[in-house]
């Protein structure tokens, strides 16, 4: 048998490749990729700011402080004029409901009805009386007894209401855009029967407080 087969090798004219090296190709990948770390740095490595809060002056406190002063009085006052109101008693034409020296809170948002106390102005004072009757109704007095456009009124009060010493003469309209008021204590005739109706605009809304302030 001829010698034909030739051990198997490398073809004539061609060198041998050499397979690559892996061990040392994954150390230069490795020593490429911590050079590329140590070139970016990191947020920690990152200078600290040096920036300072700038300070407040007491100028900018005091000015805070009075605007706070200003708003808060603003929105007690519209309170106050639109909502509602804060009053003293001076006197017992409102007795017993409302006594000498109690504080009444009113609210002014509720239409009136009759048989509600409100807080009024009469001659630069404040004065509390019931309502009884509104514009176009007819007020009549005979006897003691009450009477709004010929029916009785039905009342939880404790004195008789008298109509000698009137200035208004019974039976009485009342005028537009008025109410007509009675104190409690009817033995004082200074309410309507003696200054007639008072404007709705001198009203200072419902009663809905009370605060004893005298004998607690």
């Amino acid at each position: 048998m001829q010698d034909t087969e030739k051990e198997q090798g490398t073809p004539p004219g061609e060198e041998a490749v050499q397979p690559p090296d892996t061990d040392k190709a994954q150390e230069a990948a490795q020593d490429r990729s911590d050079e590329g770390k140590a070139e970016t740095p990191s947020k920690s490595d990152a200078p600290p700011k040096t920036g300072k809060k700038k300070k407040k002056s007491a100028w900018y406190y005091a000015l805070t402080f009075f605007l706070k002063i200003g708003l808060t009085a603003l929105a007690v006052w519209a309170l106050l004029t639109y909502v509602g109101g804060v009053f003293m008693c001076h006197d017992n034409k409102a007795y017993p409901m409302i006594k000498d020296g109690d504080l009444v809170i009113t609210y002014r948002l509720d239409k009136l009805k009759q048989g509600d106390v409100t807080a009024y102005r009469r001659d630069g004072s404040i004065r509390f009386g019931r309502v009884i009757a509104f514009e176009g109704d007819v007020v009549d007095i005979a006897g003691d007894y009450v009477t709004v456009n010929g029916y009785g009124l039905y009342e939880d009060t404790v004195y008789p209401t008298p109509s000698e010493g009137a200035a208004v003469q019974f039976p009485y309209t009342v005028p537009d855009g008025t109410v007509f008021v009675l104190n409690d204590y009817r033995s004082d005739l200074g309410d309507s029967r003696t200054y007639g109706a008072i404007p709705t605009e001198d009203t200072q809304g419902k009663a809905i407080f009370v605060m004893r302030r005298r004998g607690i």
